[in-house]
This record gives C-alpha cells, structure tokens and sequence, in this order.
C-alpha cells in the first residue's frame, strides 16, 4: 500500500486572497504605523491619519463570496447563482464590453501540470490531496491531466467542501482495489476564525485490512501567529483525542496525513508529536529524498524536514508504531518547487518561474508492507 499527501495549492484557479503579494518598504512601514497609531489614545489627527493609512492599505476593498470564476483554460467566463453555470459573452445579457475583476486567479497550465507530475512519479494508491478549489476541478485533473503523465485515473475521487469558503478544500483519492467505506467529519474547533475540519476516513485493502486515515489542515496565520499558535493547538490536541479513542477500539492501523502548518519543534504540535505513540514518515530510516546542492547538503536549518532538506515542515505523514514498523520505503517528492535563493535543489527542468511551481509544499509518500 503506497499513501501520499500533497498540498496542491489549487489545481486551476486560487483564491486572490490566498495569493502572497510582494510588500515594498512604504507598504510596511504604513503597516507599522497603523499598528503603533491604533495603540495610542484617540484624537484627531491620529483618526485622520488611520482612515488615510486605511485607504493607502487598500482596507476599504473586501472581498464578497464570488459569483463569477475565471478559468484560464480556453479562456471560459461562467456566471454562478442561476439554474446552472452558463458561459457568458460580453454582451450577450446588456451591452457591457471590458473587463471585470473575480476572486480567483488562473494558475498557469504549465503549474497544473507540474503536479501532475509529482503525482505521477509518487503514483499512490492512496492519495490526500489538500488545497483543492472544487470537485469540477478534481475530476478534470483526475481524468484529463493525470492521464497525460502516464498516470491512471483514480476511480475513486472524493471531495468534501470545507466551511471555509476560500477554495481550500481537502480531497480523497483512491485506485488499485481501495475503496472508501465510510466518511465522517470531525469538528475540532468552536473558534470563529478556524473553520478546517479533520475529516475520518475508513478504506478497507484489497485483502479486507481496515485504514483509518485522517485528513488534516490546521489553522494558519501569519500576521496574528499568537491567535494561530492558540488555535492550531487546540485542533492539535482534539485530534489527539480522536487518534487515542482509535486505539481504545483496538484500531491500530491509523494514518494522519495533511499540512499542520508549523514544524515539528513548535509547541501547537505537541498533543500530536510528543503527547502520542504517533511517528513521522520523515524520520524513517527508509525516507529518500534528493538533498540540497552545495553547501546546504551539510547544513541543518531550524524546522527542516532533515540536514540537507532545509524546507520547513508543513506537511505530515503521521503512522501509527504498526504501520510505522512495516514501512517498506518512503520519501519526499520537491521536484515541484522553487528554490528562492538558498537552498537549492533539482526541480523539474520545465519549470522556469515561480508561477510555474506545482506547489509551495512537497508531496509525502510511503509504502507500507502488510
């Protein structure tokens, strides 16, 4: 049994938001003087110059749920909120000629078929997917992308919308005999501001073995990282809960896979990494994969995966100690990013730009031996 996680960042179309712009000194230093004004006491200059660091911080722009979504493959314009999605041309309902700003972006072809890719060259039988816009997109990918990699499409393909609302939904995909035999979703969080769900998942083998795998995504903030840092421990330590009532049932071959946003050092994780049986993939003896160039291959940063992996750990293949003691091989596929500066690694040579990176993560892999 091979499973994998990947979070794919979106297949064809990424919410605007999500999107990571690049900041100039006057945009942080606005930032910096808004924060320290809203410390002080009330006045009237301090009013005025909070609504004119409001505007020059694009404040007064917010973003409603969309109702229209472009997608950059042939260029489609679809109208959502009728009987059904029906394509548009400028002036086919009144007489409006130009352009008009959705909240979603394309992603580059050349992307989506870099995560085709990584994929590919994985090939699962099990595969987590997190990060995906909507079923339409999946079952696109599954069926027309995948295939033009050399890799089968996944009769099983599941998708279970988060209460989100940002195009970040977690996927299920299974092939080669494993089927999905029941679904459930877990609340891990009464916080308004964390609305990620832990999803269960039961798969029967092909030889009538039972997984139970748990989908997870936790919260993540990077301006407010004490509010994330409280949340995603809270989510942490509930899905600890669920993972030690498995093991009161006598369940034991139990698998978390999905992207906890904080490495592996960082307290938010400890109800899981420390304060559990749990063991992760990346630190079998069997975990493979290919090492930073250079002098990085000897360096050790702070929350890598290992020396000579200097990415931050986001992602997660969490085995219980009996799959972990019959993992046959497993590893960490980056071929799909790009290098910023340092470190540096071997990435696929079509990818030329960041927009033409699968992902900003690295998809985790293992094959176990039952």
């Amino acid at each position: 049994m091979k499973v994998a996680t990947f979070n794919v960042q979106n297949l064809f179309h990424r919410e605007r938001s999500l999107i990571q712009q690049t900041r100039g000194k006057c945009v942080s230093d606005w930032i910096i003087e808004f924060d320290t004004l809203l410390k002080k006491k009330k006045c009237a200059s301090n009013t005025k110059r909070l609504t004119e660091l409001s505007f020059l911080l694009d404040f007064d722009k917010t973003y409603q749920n969309p109702y229209v979504v472009m997608r950059k493959k042939a260029g489609e314009l679809y109208l959502k909120g009728m009987n059904c999605s029906k394509e548009l041309k400028s002036g086919e309902l009144t007489d409006w000629n130009g352009w008009i700003k959705v909240q979603t972006v394309p992603i580059d072809p050349e992307a989506t078929n870099h995560k085709a890719m990584v994929i590919s060259e994985i090939n699962p039988d099990i595969l987590v997917l997190q990060e995906v816009e909507d079923k339409m997109s999946l079952d696109e990918f599954n069926k027309f992308i995948l295939p033009k990699f050399n890799c089968e499409s996944f009769p099983e393909c599941i998708l279970i919308p988060s209460s989100e609302g940002k195009g970040r939904n977690q996927a299920l995909l299974l092939k080669n005999g494993y089927q999905l035999e029941s679904i459930k979703v877990h609340k891990i969080d009464d916080s308004e501001n964390a609305t990620q769900e832990l999803l269960e998942y039961e798969i029967p083998t092909p030889k009538g073995r039972s997984i139970h795998l748990l989908s997870a995504y936790f919260y993540e903030n990077k301006i407010d990282k004490e509010l994330a840092f409280k949340i995603r421990k809270n989510q942490a330590y509930q899905v600890s809960i669920i993972y030690k009532m498995f093991q009161m049932q006598g369940k034991t071959n139990i698998i978390i896979a999905g992207t906890l946003n904080a490495p592996s050092y960082c307290n938010s994780l400890a109800p899981l990494l420390q304060e559990t049986d749990l063991k992760d993939i990346s630190k079998c003896k069997t975990f493979n994969v290919e090492f930073d160039e250079g002098k990085d291959a000897t360096y050790f940063r702070l929350g890598a995966y290992r020396m000579g992996v200097n990415i931050k750990q986001q992602d997660y293949l969490l085995l219980s100690p009996e799959l972990f003691s019959s993992v046959k091989s497993s590893g960490l596929n980056r071929k799909g990013g790009w290098p910023e500066k340092r470190p540096n690694w071997r990435i696929y040579s079509t990818i030329h730009n960041k927009n033409q990176a699968a992902s900003g993560h690295p998809g985790v892999w293992g094959e176990i031996n039952f």
